[in-house]
């Protein structure tokens, strides 16, 4: 699942932007702020919201992705009401398709140095506090720089483009408000995220 702001005025004009088919964008569901859901795209089907993409090797998300825009323009908090549709809408999705609750993304991990969304003042923490997304473990800071990039790769980025893009996606999603360059804190928030990572892909045991 990948998560969007709609970065406009109201969920009706987003909508009809989206439904619009000389834009050539696509969702399937948009969230209001007061939670009221719309569904534009079945969700088997394909849906043009990811754009030049990649995360976990697949470099095509909107084929491998449901793509749910929350209407907000990226200034200010989301509503608790939208938060909480928002945390229903993820736990059907998970259910019908028998999907990790982890796999939830933003865009901005997807689309690096290209897009931003759903932004800094979304509440990652809080959403993976309820069991959809990661969030890195408590932790001692290490200083592991060569390990970084690998660290990532594991995680789901894309680290052909090199440390800068993917530590300003990484750090717009788990840690805004650092700044500066790479921190033994990165390093070890990274490393937990890699780690969870590798534990929610490995199959159970007979």
């Amino acid at each position: 699942m990948v998560l969007h702001y709609t970065a406009m005025n109201s969920a009706r004009a987003a909508i009809d932007r989206l439904c619009a088919p000389e834009f050539e964008v696509s969702a399937h569901y948009v969230i209001d702020e007061h939670g009221r859901v719309t569904q534009l795209v079945d969700e088997a089907h394909r849906a043009w919201h990811a754009g030049r993409s990649f995360w976990q090797g697949c470099e095509d998300m909107n084929s491998a992705s449901i793509g749910i825009e929350l209407c907000n323009r990226g200034t200010h908090p989301f509503p608790h009401p939208q938060m909480q549709q928002l945390r229903s809408l993820l736990a059907g999705i998970t259910h019908r398709w028998s999907l990790p609750r982890s796999h939830v993304i933003g865009h901005s991990d997807i689309a690096l140095g290209r897009k931003t969304d759903p932004g800094s003042r979304f509440d990652w923490r809080g959403l993976a506090r309820d069991g959809f997304g990661l969030w890195p473990q408590e932790h001692t800071a290490i200083n592991d720089p060569a390990q970084f990039l690998d660290h990532a790769a594991q995680v789901g980025y894309d680290v052909a483009v090199g440390v800068h893009p993917v530590l300003q996606g990484f750090r717009l999603h788990f840690a805004p408000h650092r700044v500066g360059a790479l921190g033994p804190d990165d390093c070890a928030d990274m490393a937990s995220l890699a780690h969870q990572t590798v534990v929610d892909q490995t199959p159970p045991s007979a």
